[in-house]
């Protein structure tokens, strides 16, 4: 089937073709690294992660590069709060970024590149920028001349002419900024140093810079002039990514993307979840007090391009979607069954259904029907010690399910979930009922019960049929 993708730079969906067969390059605007990660920056991370992942389980390489920006205005003024260097702040919030991904299932990239270390490529760009016209110093200052650019505003849908008509009368033109600037709209590319901030030399004096031209150096440095997607939250879209696009595209002359995608924000009571608003949770927090698959398994339930409603009931509600998944996902381990067959019919419903705009929501639904009906023919098997499934078809099932749940992200621990070793044999099982029957004829009801939860403590089931016959199996 075709897989469709929703371009934000065409304002439709299309066909995804690679510039490469088989072959994906794909960049994610990653984390300003100044503080603890919220969910909304877990949304941005898990969905990329998604995306990449089912591109793999359709055949394709991918090539996969997020950034950090580590340095910016909030990151200094941390440093300067508590008295230590930029960098340290910086490895501080990137380690625990690693750390928090990691319980969440989020794969790394294939290279993290960081501002500080693409100086050479980002004074380059702003060096290229400038000799073909783009660009201007003022004061040690470079700024970008968006007027320059014909095409601004492409990706946003905003026109140049009806930002500034918008503006008019309300550009701060005593802001020391603002005067160095031919247009209110133009940005910097490169910052003159200030009195106890870091600094780096340039052609144009000591400084550090703007975070837009970062995005551009790096995608250029790790993955070439044009890739095939460039993806971040749809927050960037204007003017982060509107900027790069500018940069880029003014020194290439080529799409600095094919595809460009961009998912939709966190709220919380209708607002976007933010630090600057003060209501947005950790994932820390969030991992404090539930398991990452819930957390992730919140994530999932909503398109990526939707909004995505934090609450309590929402989180309840992935808790017990997750219990239900789990159990699925257990099943192969509880019962012991080994398979590597998958059922084709199950894995291409759920490929058309993630196929159409990487419609995850879809996807888990087909996960969901798999995993009920697992968990129905397990509570059979307890109850009436026998399935109506044969036990061949549901080890591909189960299979079946753990593979796309793979795709998803949504594991369960193998040696958790597996049975207790058979450190009991069958013929002290027997014995075992024959001395539960005698203790129940002679009314010891704490003496059976005792024989029944050690039996089941070893991992064996009892069921008390009609009859006064016990039959059992291991779970």
């Amino acid at each position: 089937m075709t897989l469709t993708l929703y371009n934000t730079l065409t304002r439709r969906e299309e066909p995804f073709q690679s510039i490469e067969p088989g072959h994906v390059r794909m960049y994610c605007c990653g984390i300003t690294v100044y503080d603890y990660c919220h969910l909304g920056h877990a949304r941005t991370c898990v969905i990329w992660d998604l995306v990449r992942r089912y591109l793999e389980f359709s055949g394709y390489k991918v090539h996969y590069i997020q950034n950090f920006t580590d340095i910016d205005d909030k990151i200094l003024k941390r440093a300067k709060n508590e008295g230590v260097a930029m960098a340290e702040i910086a490895d501080r919030f990137i380690e625990a970024y690693f750390e928090d991904m990691e319980k969440l299932g989020v794969r790394k990239a294939d290279a993290y590149p960081r501002a500080t270390h693409t100086l050479d490529g980002i004074k380059r760009l702003v060096y290229e920028l400038q000799q073909k016209g783009y660009a201007y110093e003022a004061s040690g200052d470079v700024y970008y001349s968006v007027s320059a650019f014909p095409e601004y505003g492409k990706l946003s849908g905003r026109k140049l002419a009806d930002l500034q008509a918008g503006a008019s009368g309300r550009v701060e033109t005593f802001d020391e900024e603002s005067q160095k600037k031919q247009n209110p709209f133009d940005f910097a590319l490169w910052k003159a140093a200030k009195p106890d901030e870091p600094n780096w030399e340039s052609p144009w004096g000591k400084g550090r810079p703007g975070w837009h031209i970062e995005c551009s150096a790096m995608v250029r440095e790790k993955l070439g002039e044009t890739i095939d997607i460039h993806v971040g939250g749809n927050d960037l879209i204007f003017p982060h990514h509107e900027n790069e696009i500018a940069q880029s595209e003014a020194v290439t002359g080529k799409p600095l993307a094919r595809y460009w995608l961009h998912n939709g924000m966190v709220k919380i009571g209708g607002e976007k979840m933010s630090k600057s608003l003060k209501n947005f949770v950790t994932i820390r927090e969030l991992l404090g007090q539930y398991h990452p698959m819930p957390v992730r398994l919140l994530i999932l339930q909503a398109h990526y391009r939707k909004p995505l409603d934090f609450s309590d009931s929402a989180l309840t509600a992935a808790v017990n979607g997750w219990q239900t998944l789990e159990e699925g996902l257990s099943f192969g381990y509880k019962y012991g069954l080994t398979t590597s067959e998958i059922d084709e019919e199950l894995v291409l419903k759920f490929k058309e259904a993630v196929a159409q705009d990487f419609n995850f929501p879809a996807g888990l639904a087909v996960l969901f029907e798999t995993a009920k009906e697992l968990r129905r023919e397990s509570n059979i098997l307890v109850h009436e010690g026998k399935t109506t499934v044969s036990m061949t078809d549901l080890a591909v099932l189960w299979r079946t399910l753990v593979t796309l749940a793979d795709v998803l992200g949504l594991v369960v621990d193998a040696n958790a979930s597996s049975s207790t070793p058979k450190s009991i044999s069958d013929e002290e099982v027997e014995k075992l009922i024959e001395e539960r029957k005698l203790a129940k004829k002679a009314k010891n009801y704490q003496e059976s019960d005792r024989i029944r939860d050690y039996l089941q403590s070893q991992g064996i089931t009892l069921i008390d049929a009609p009859g006064g016959v016990t039959k059992w199996h291991r779970s």
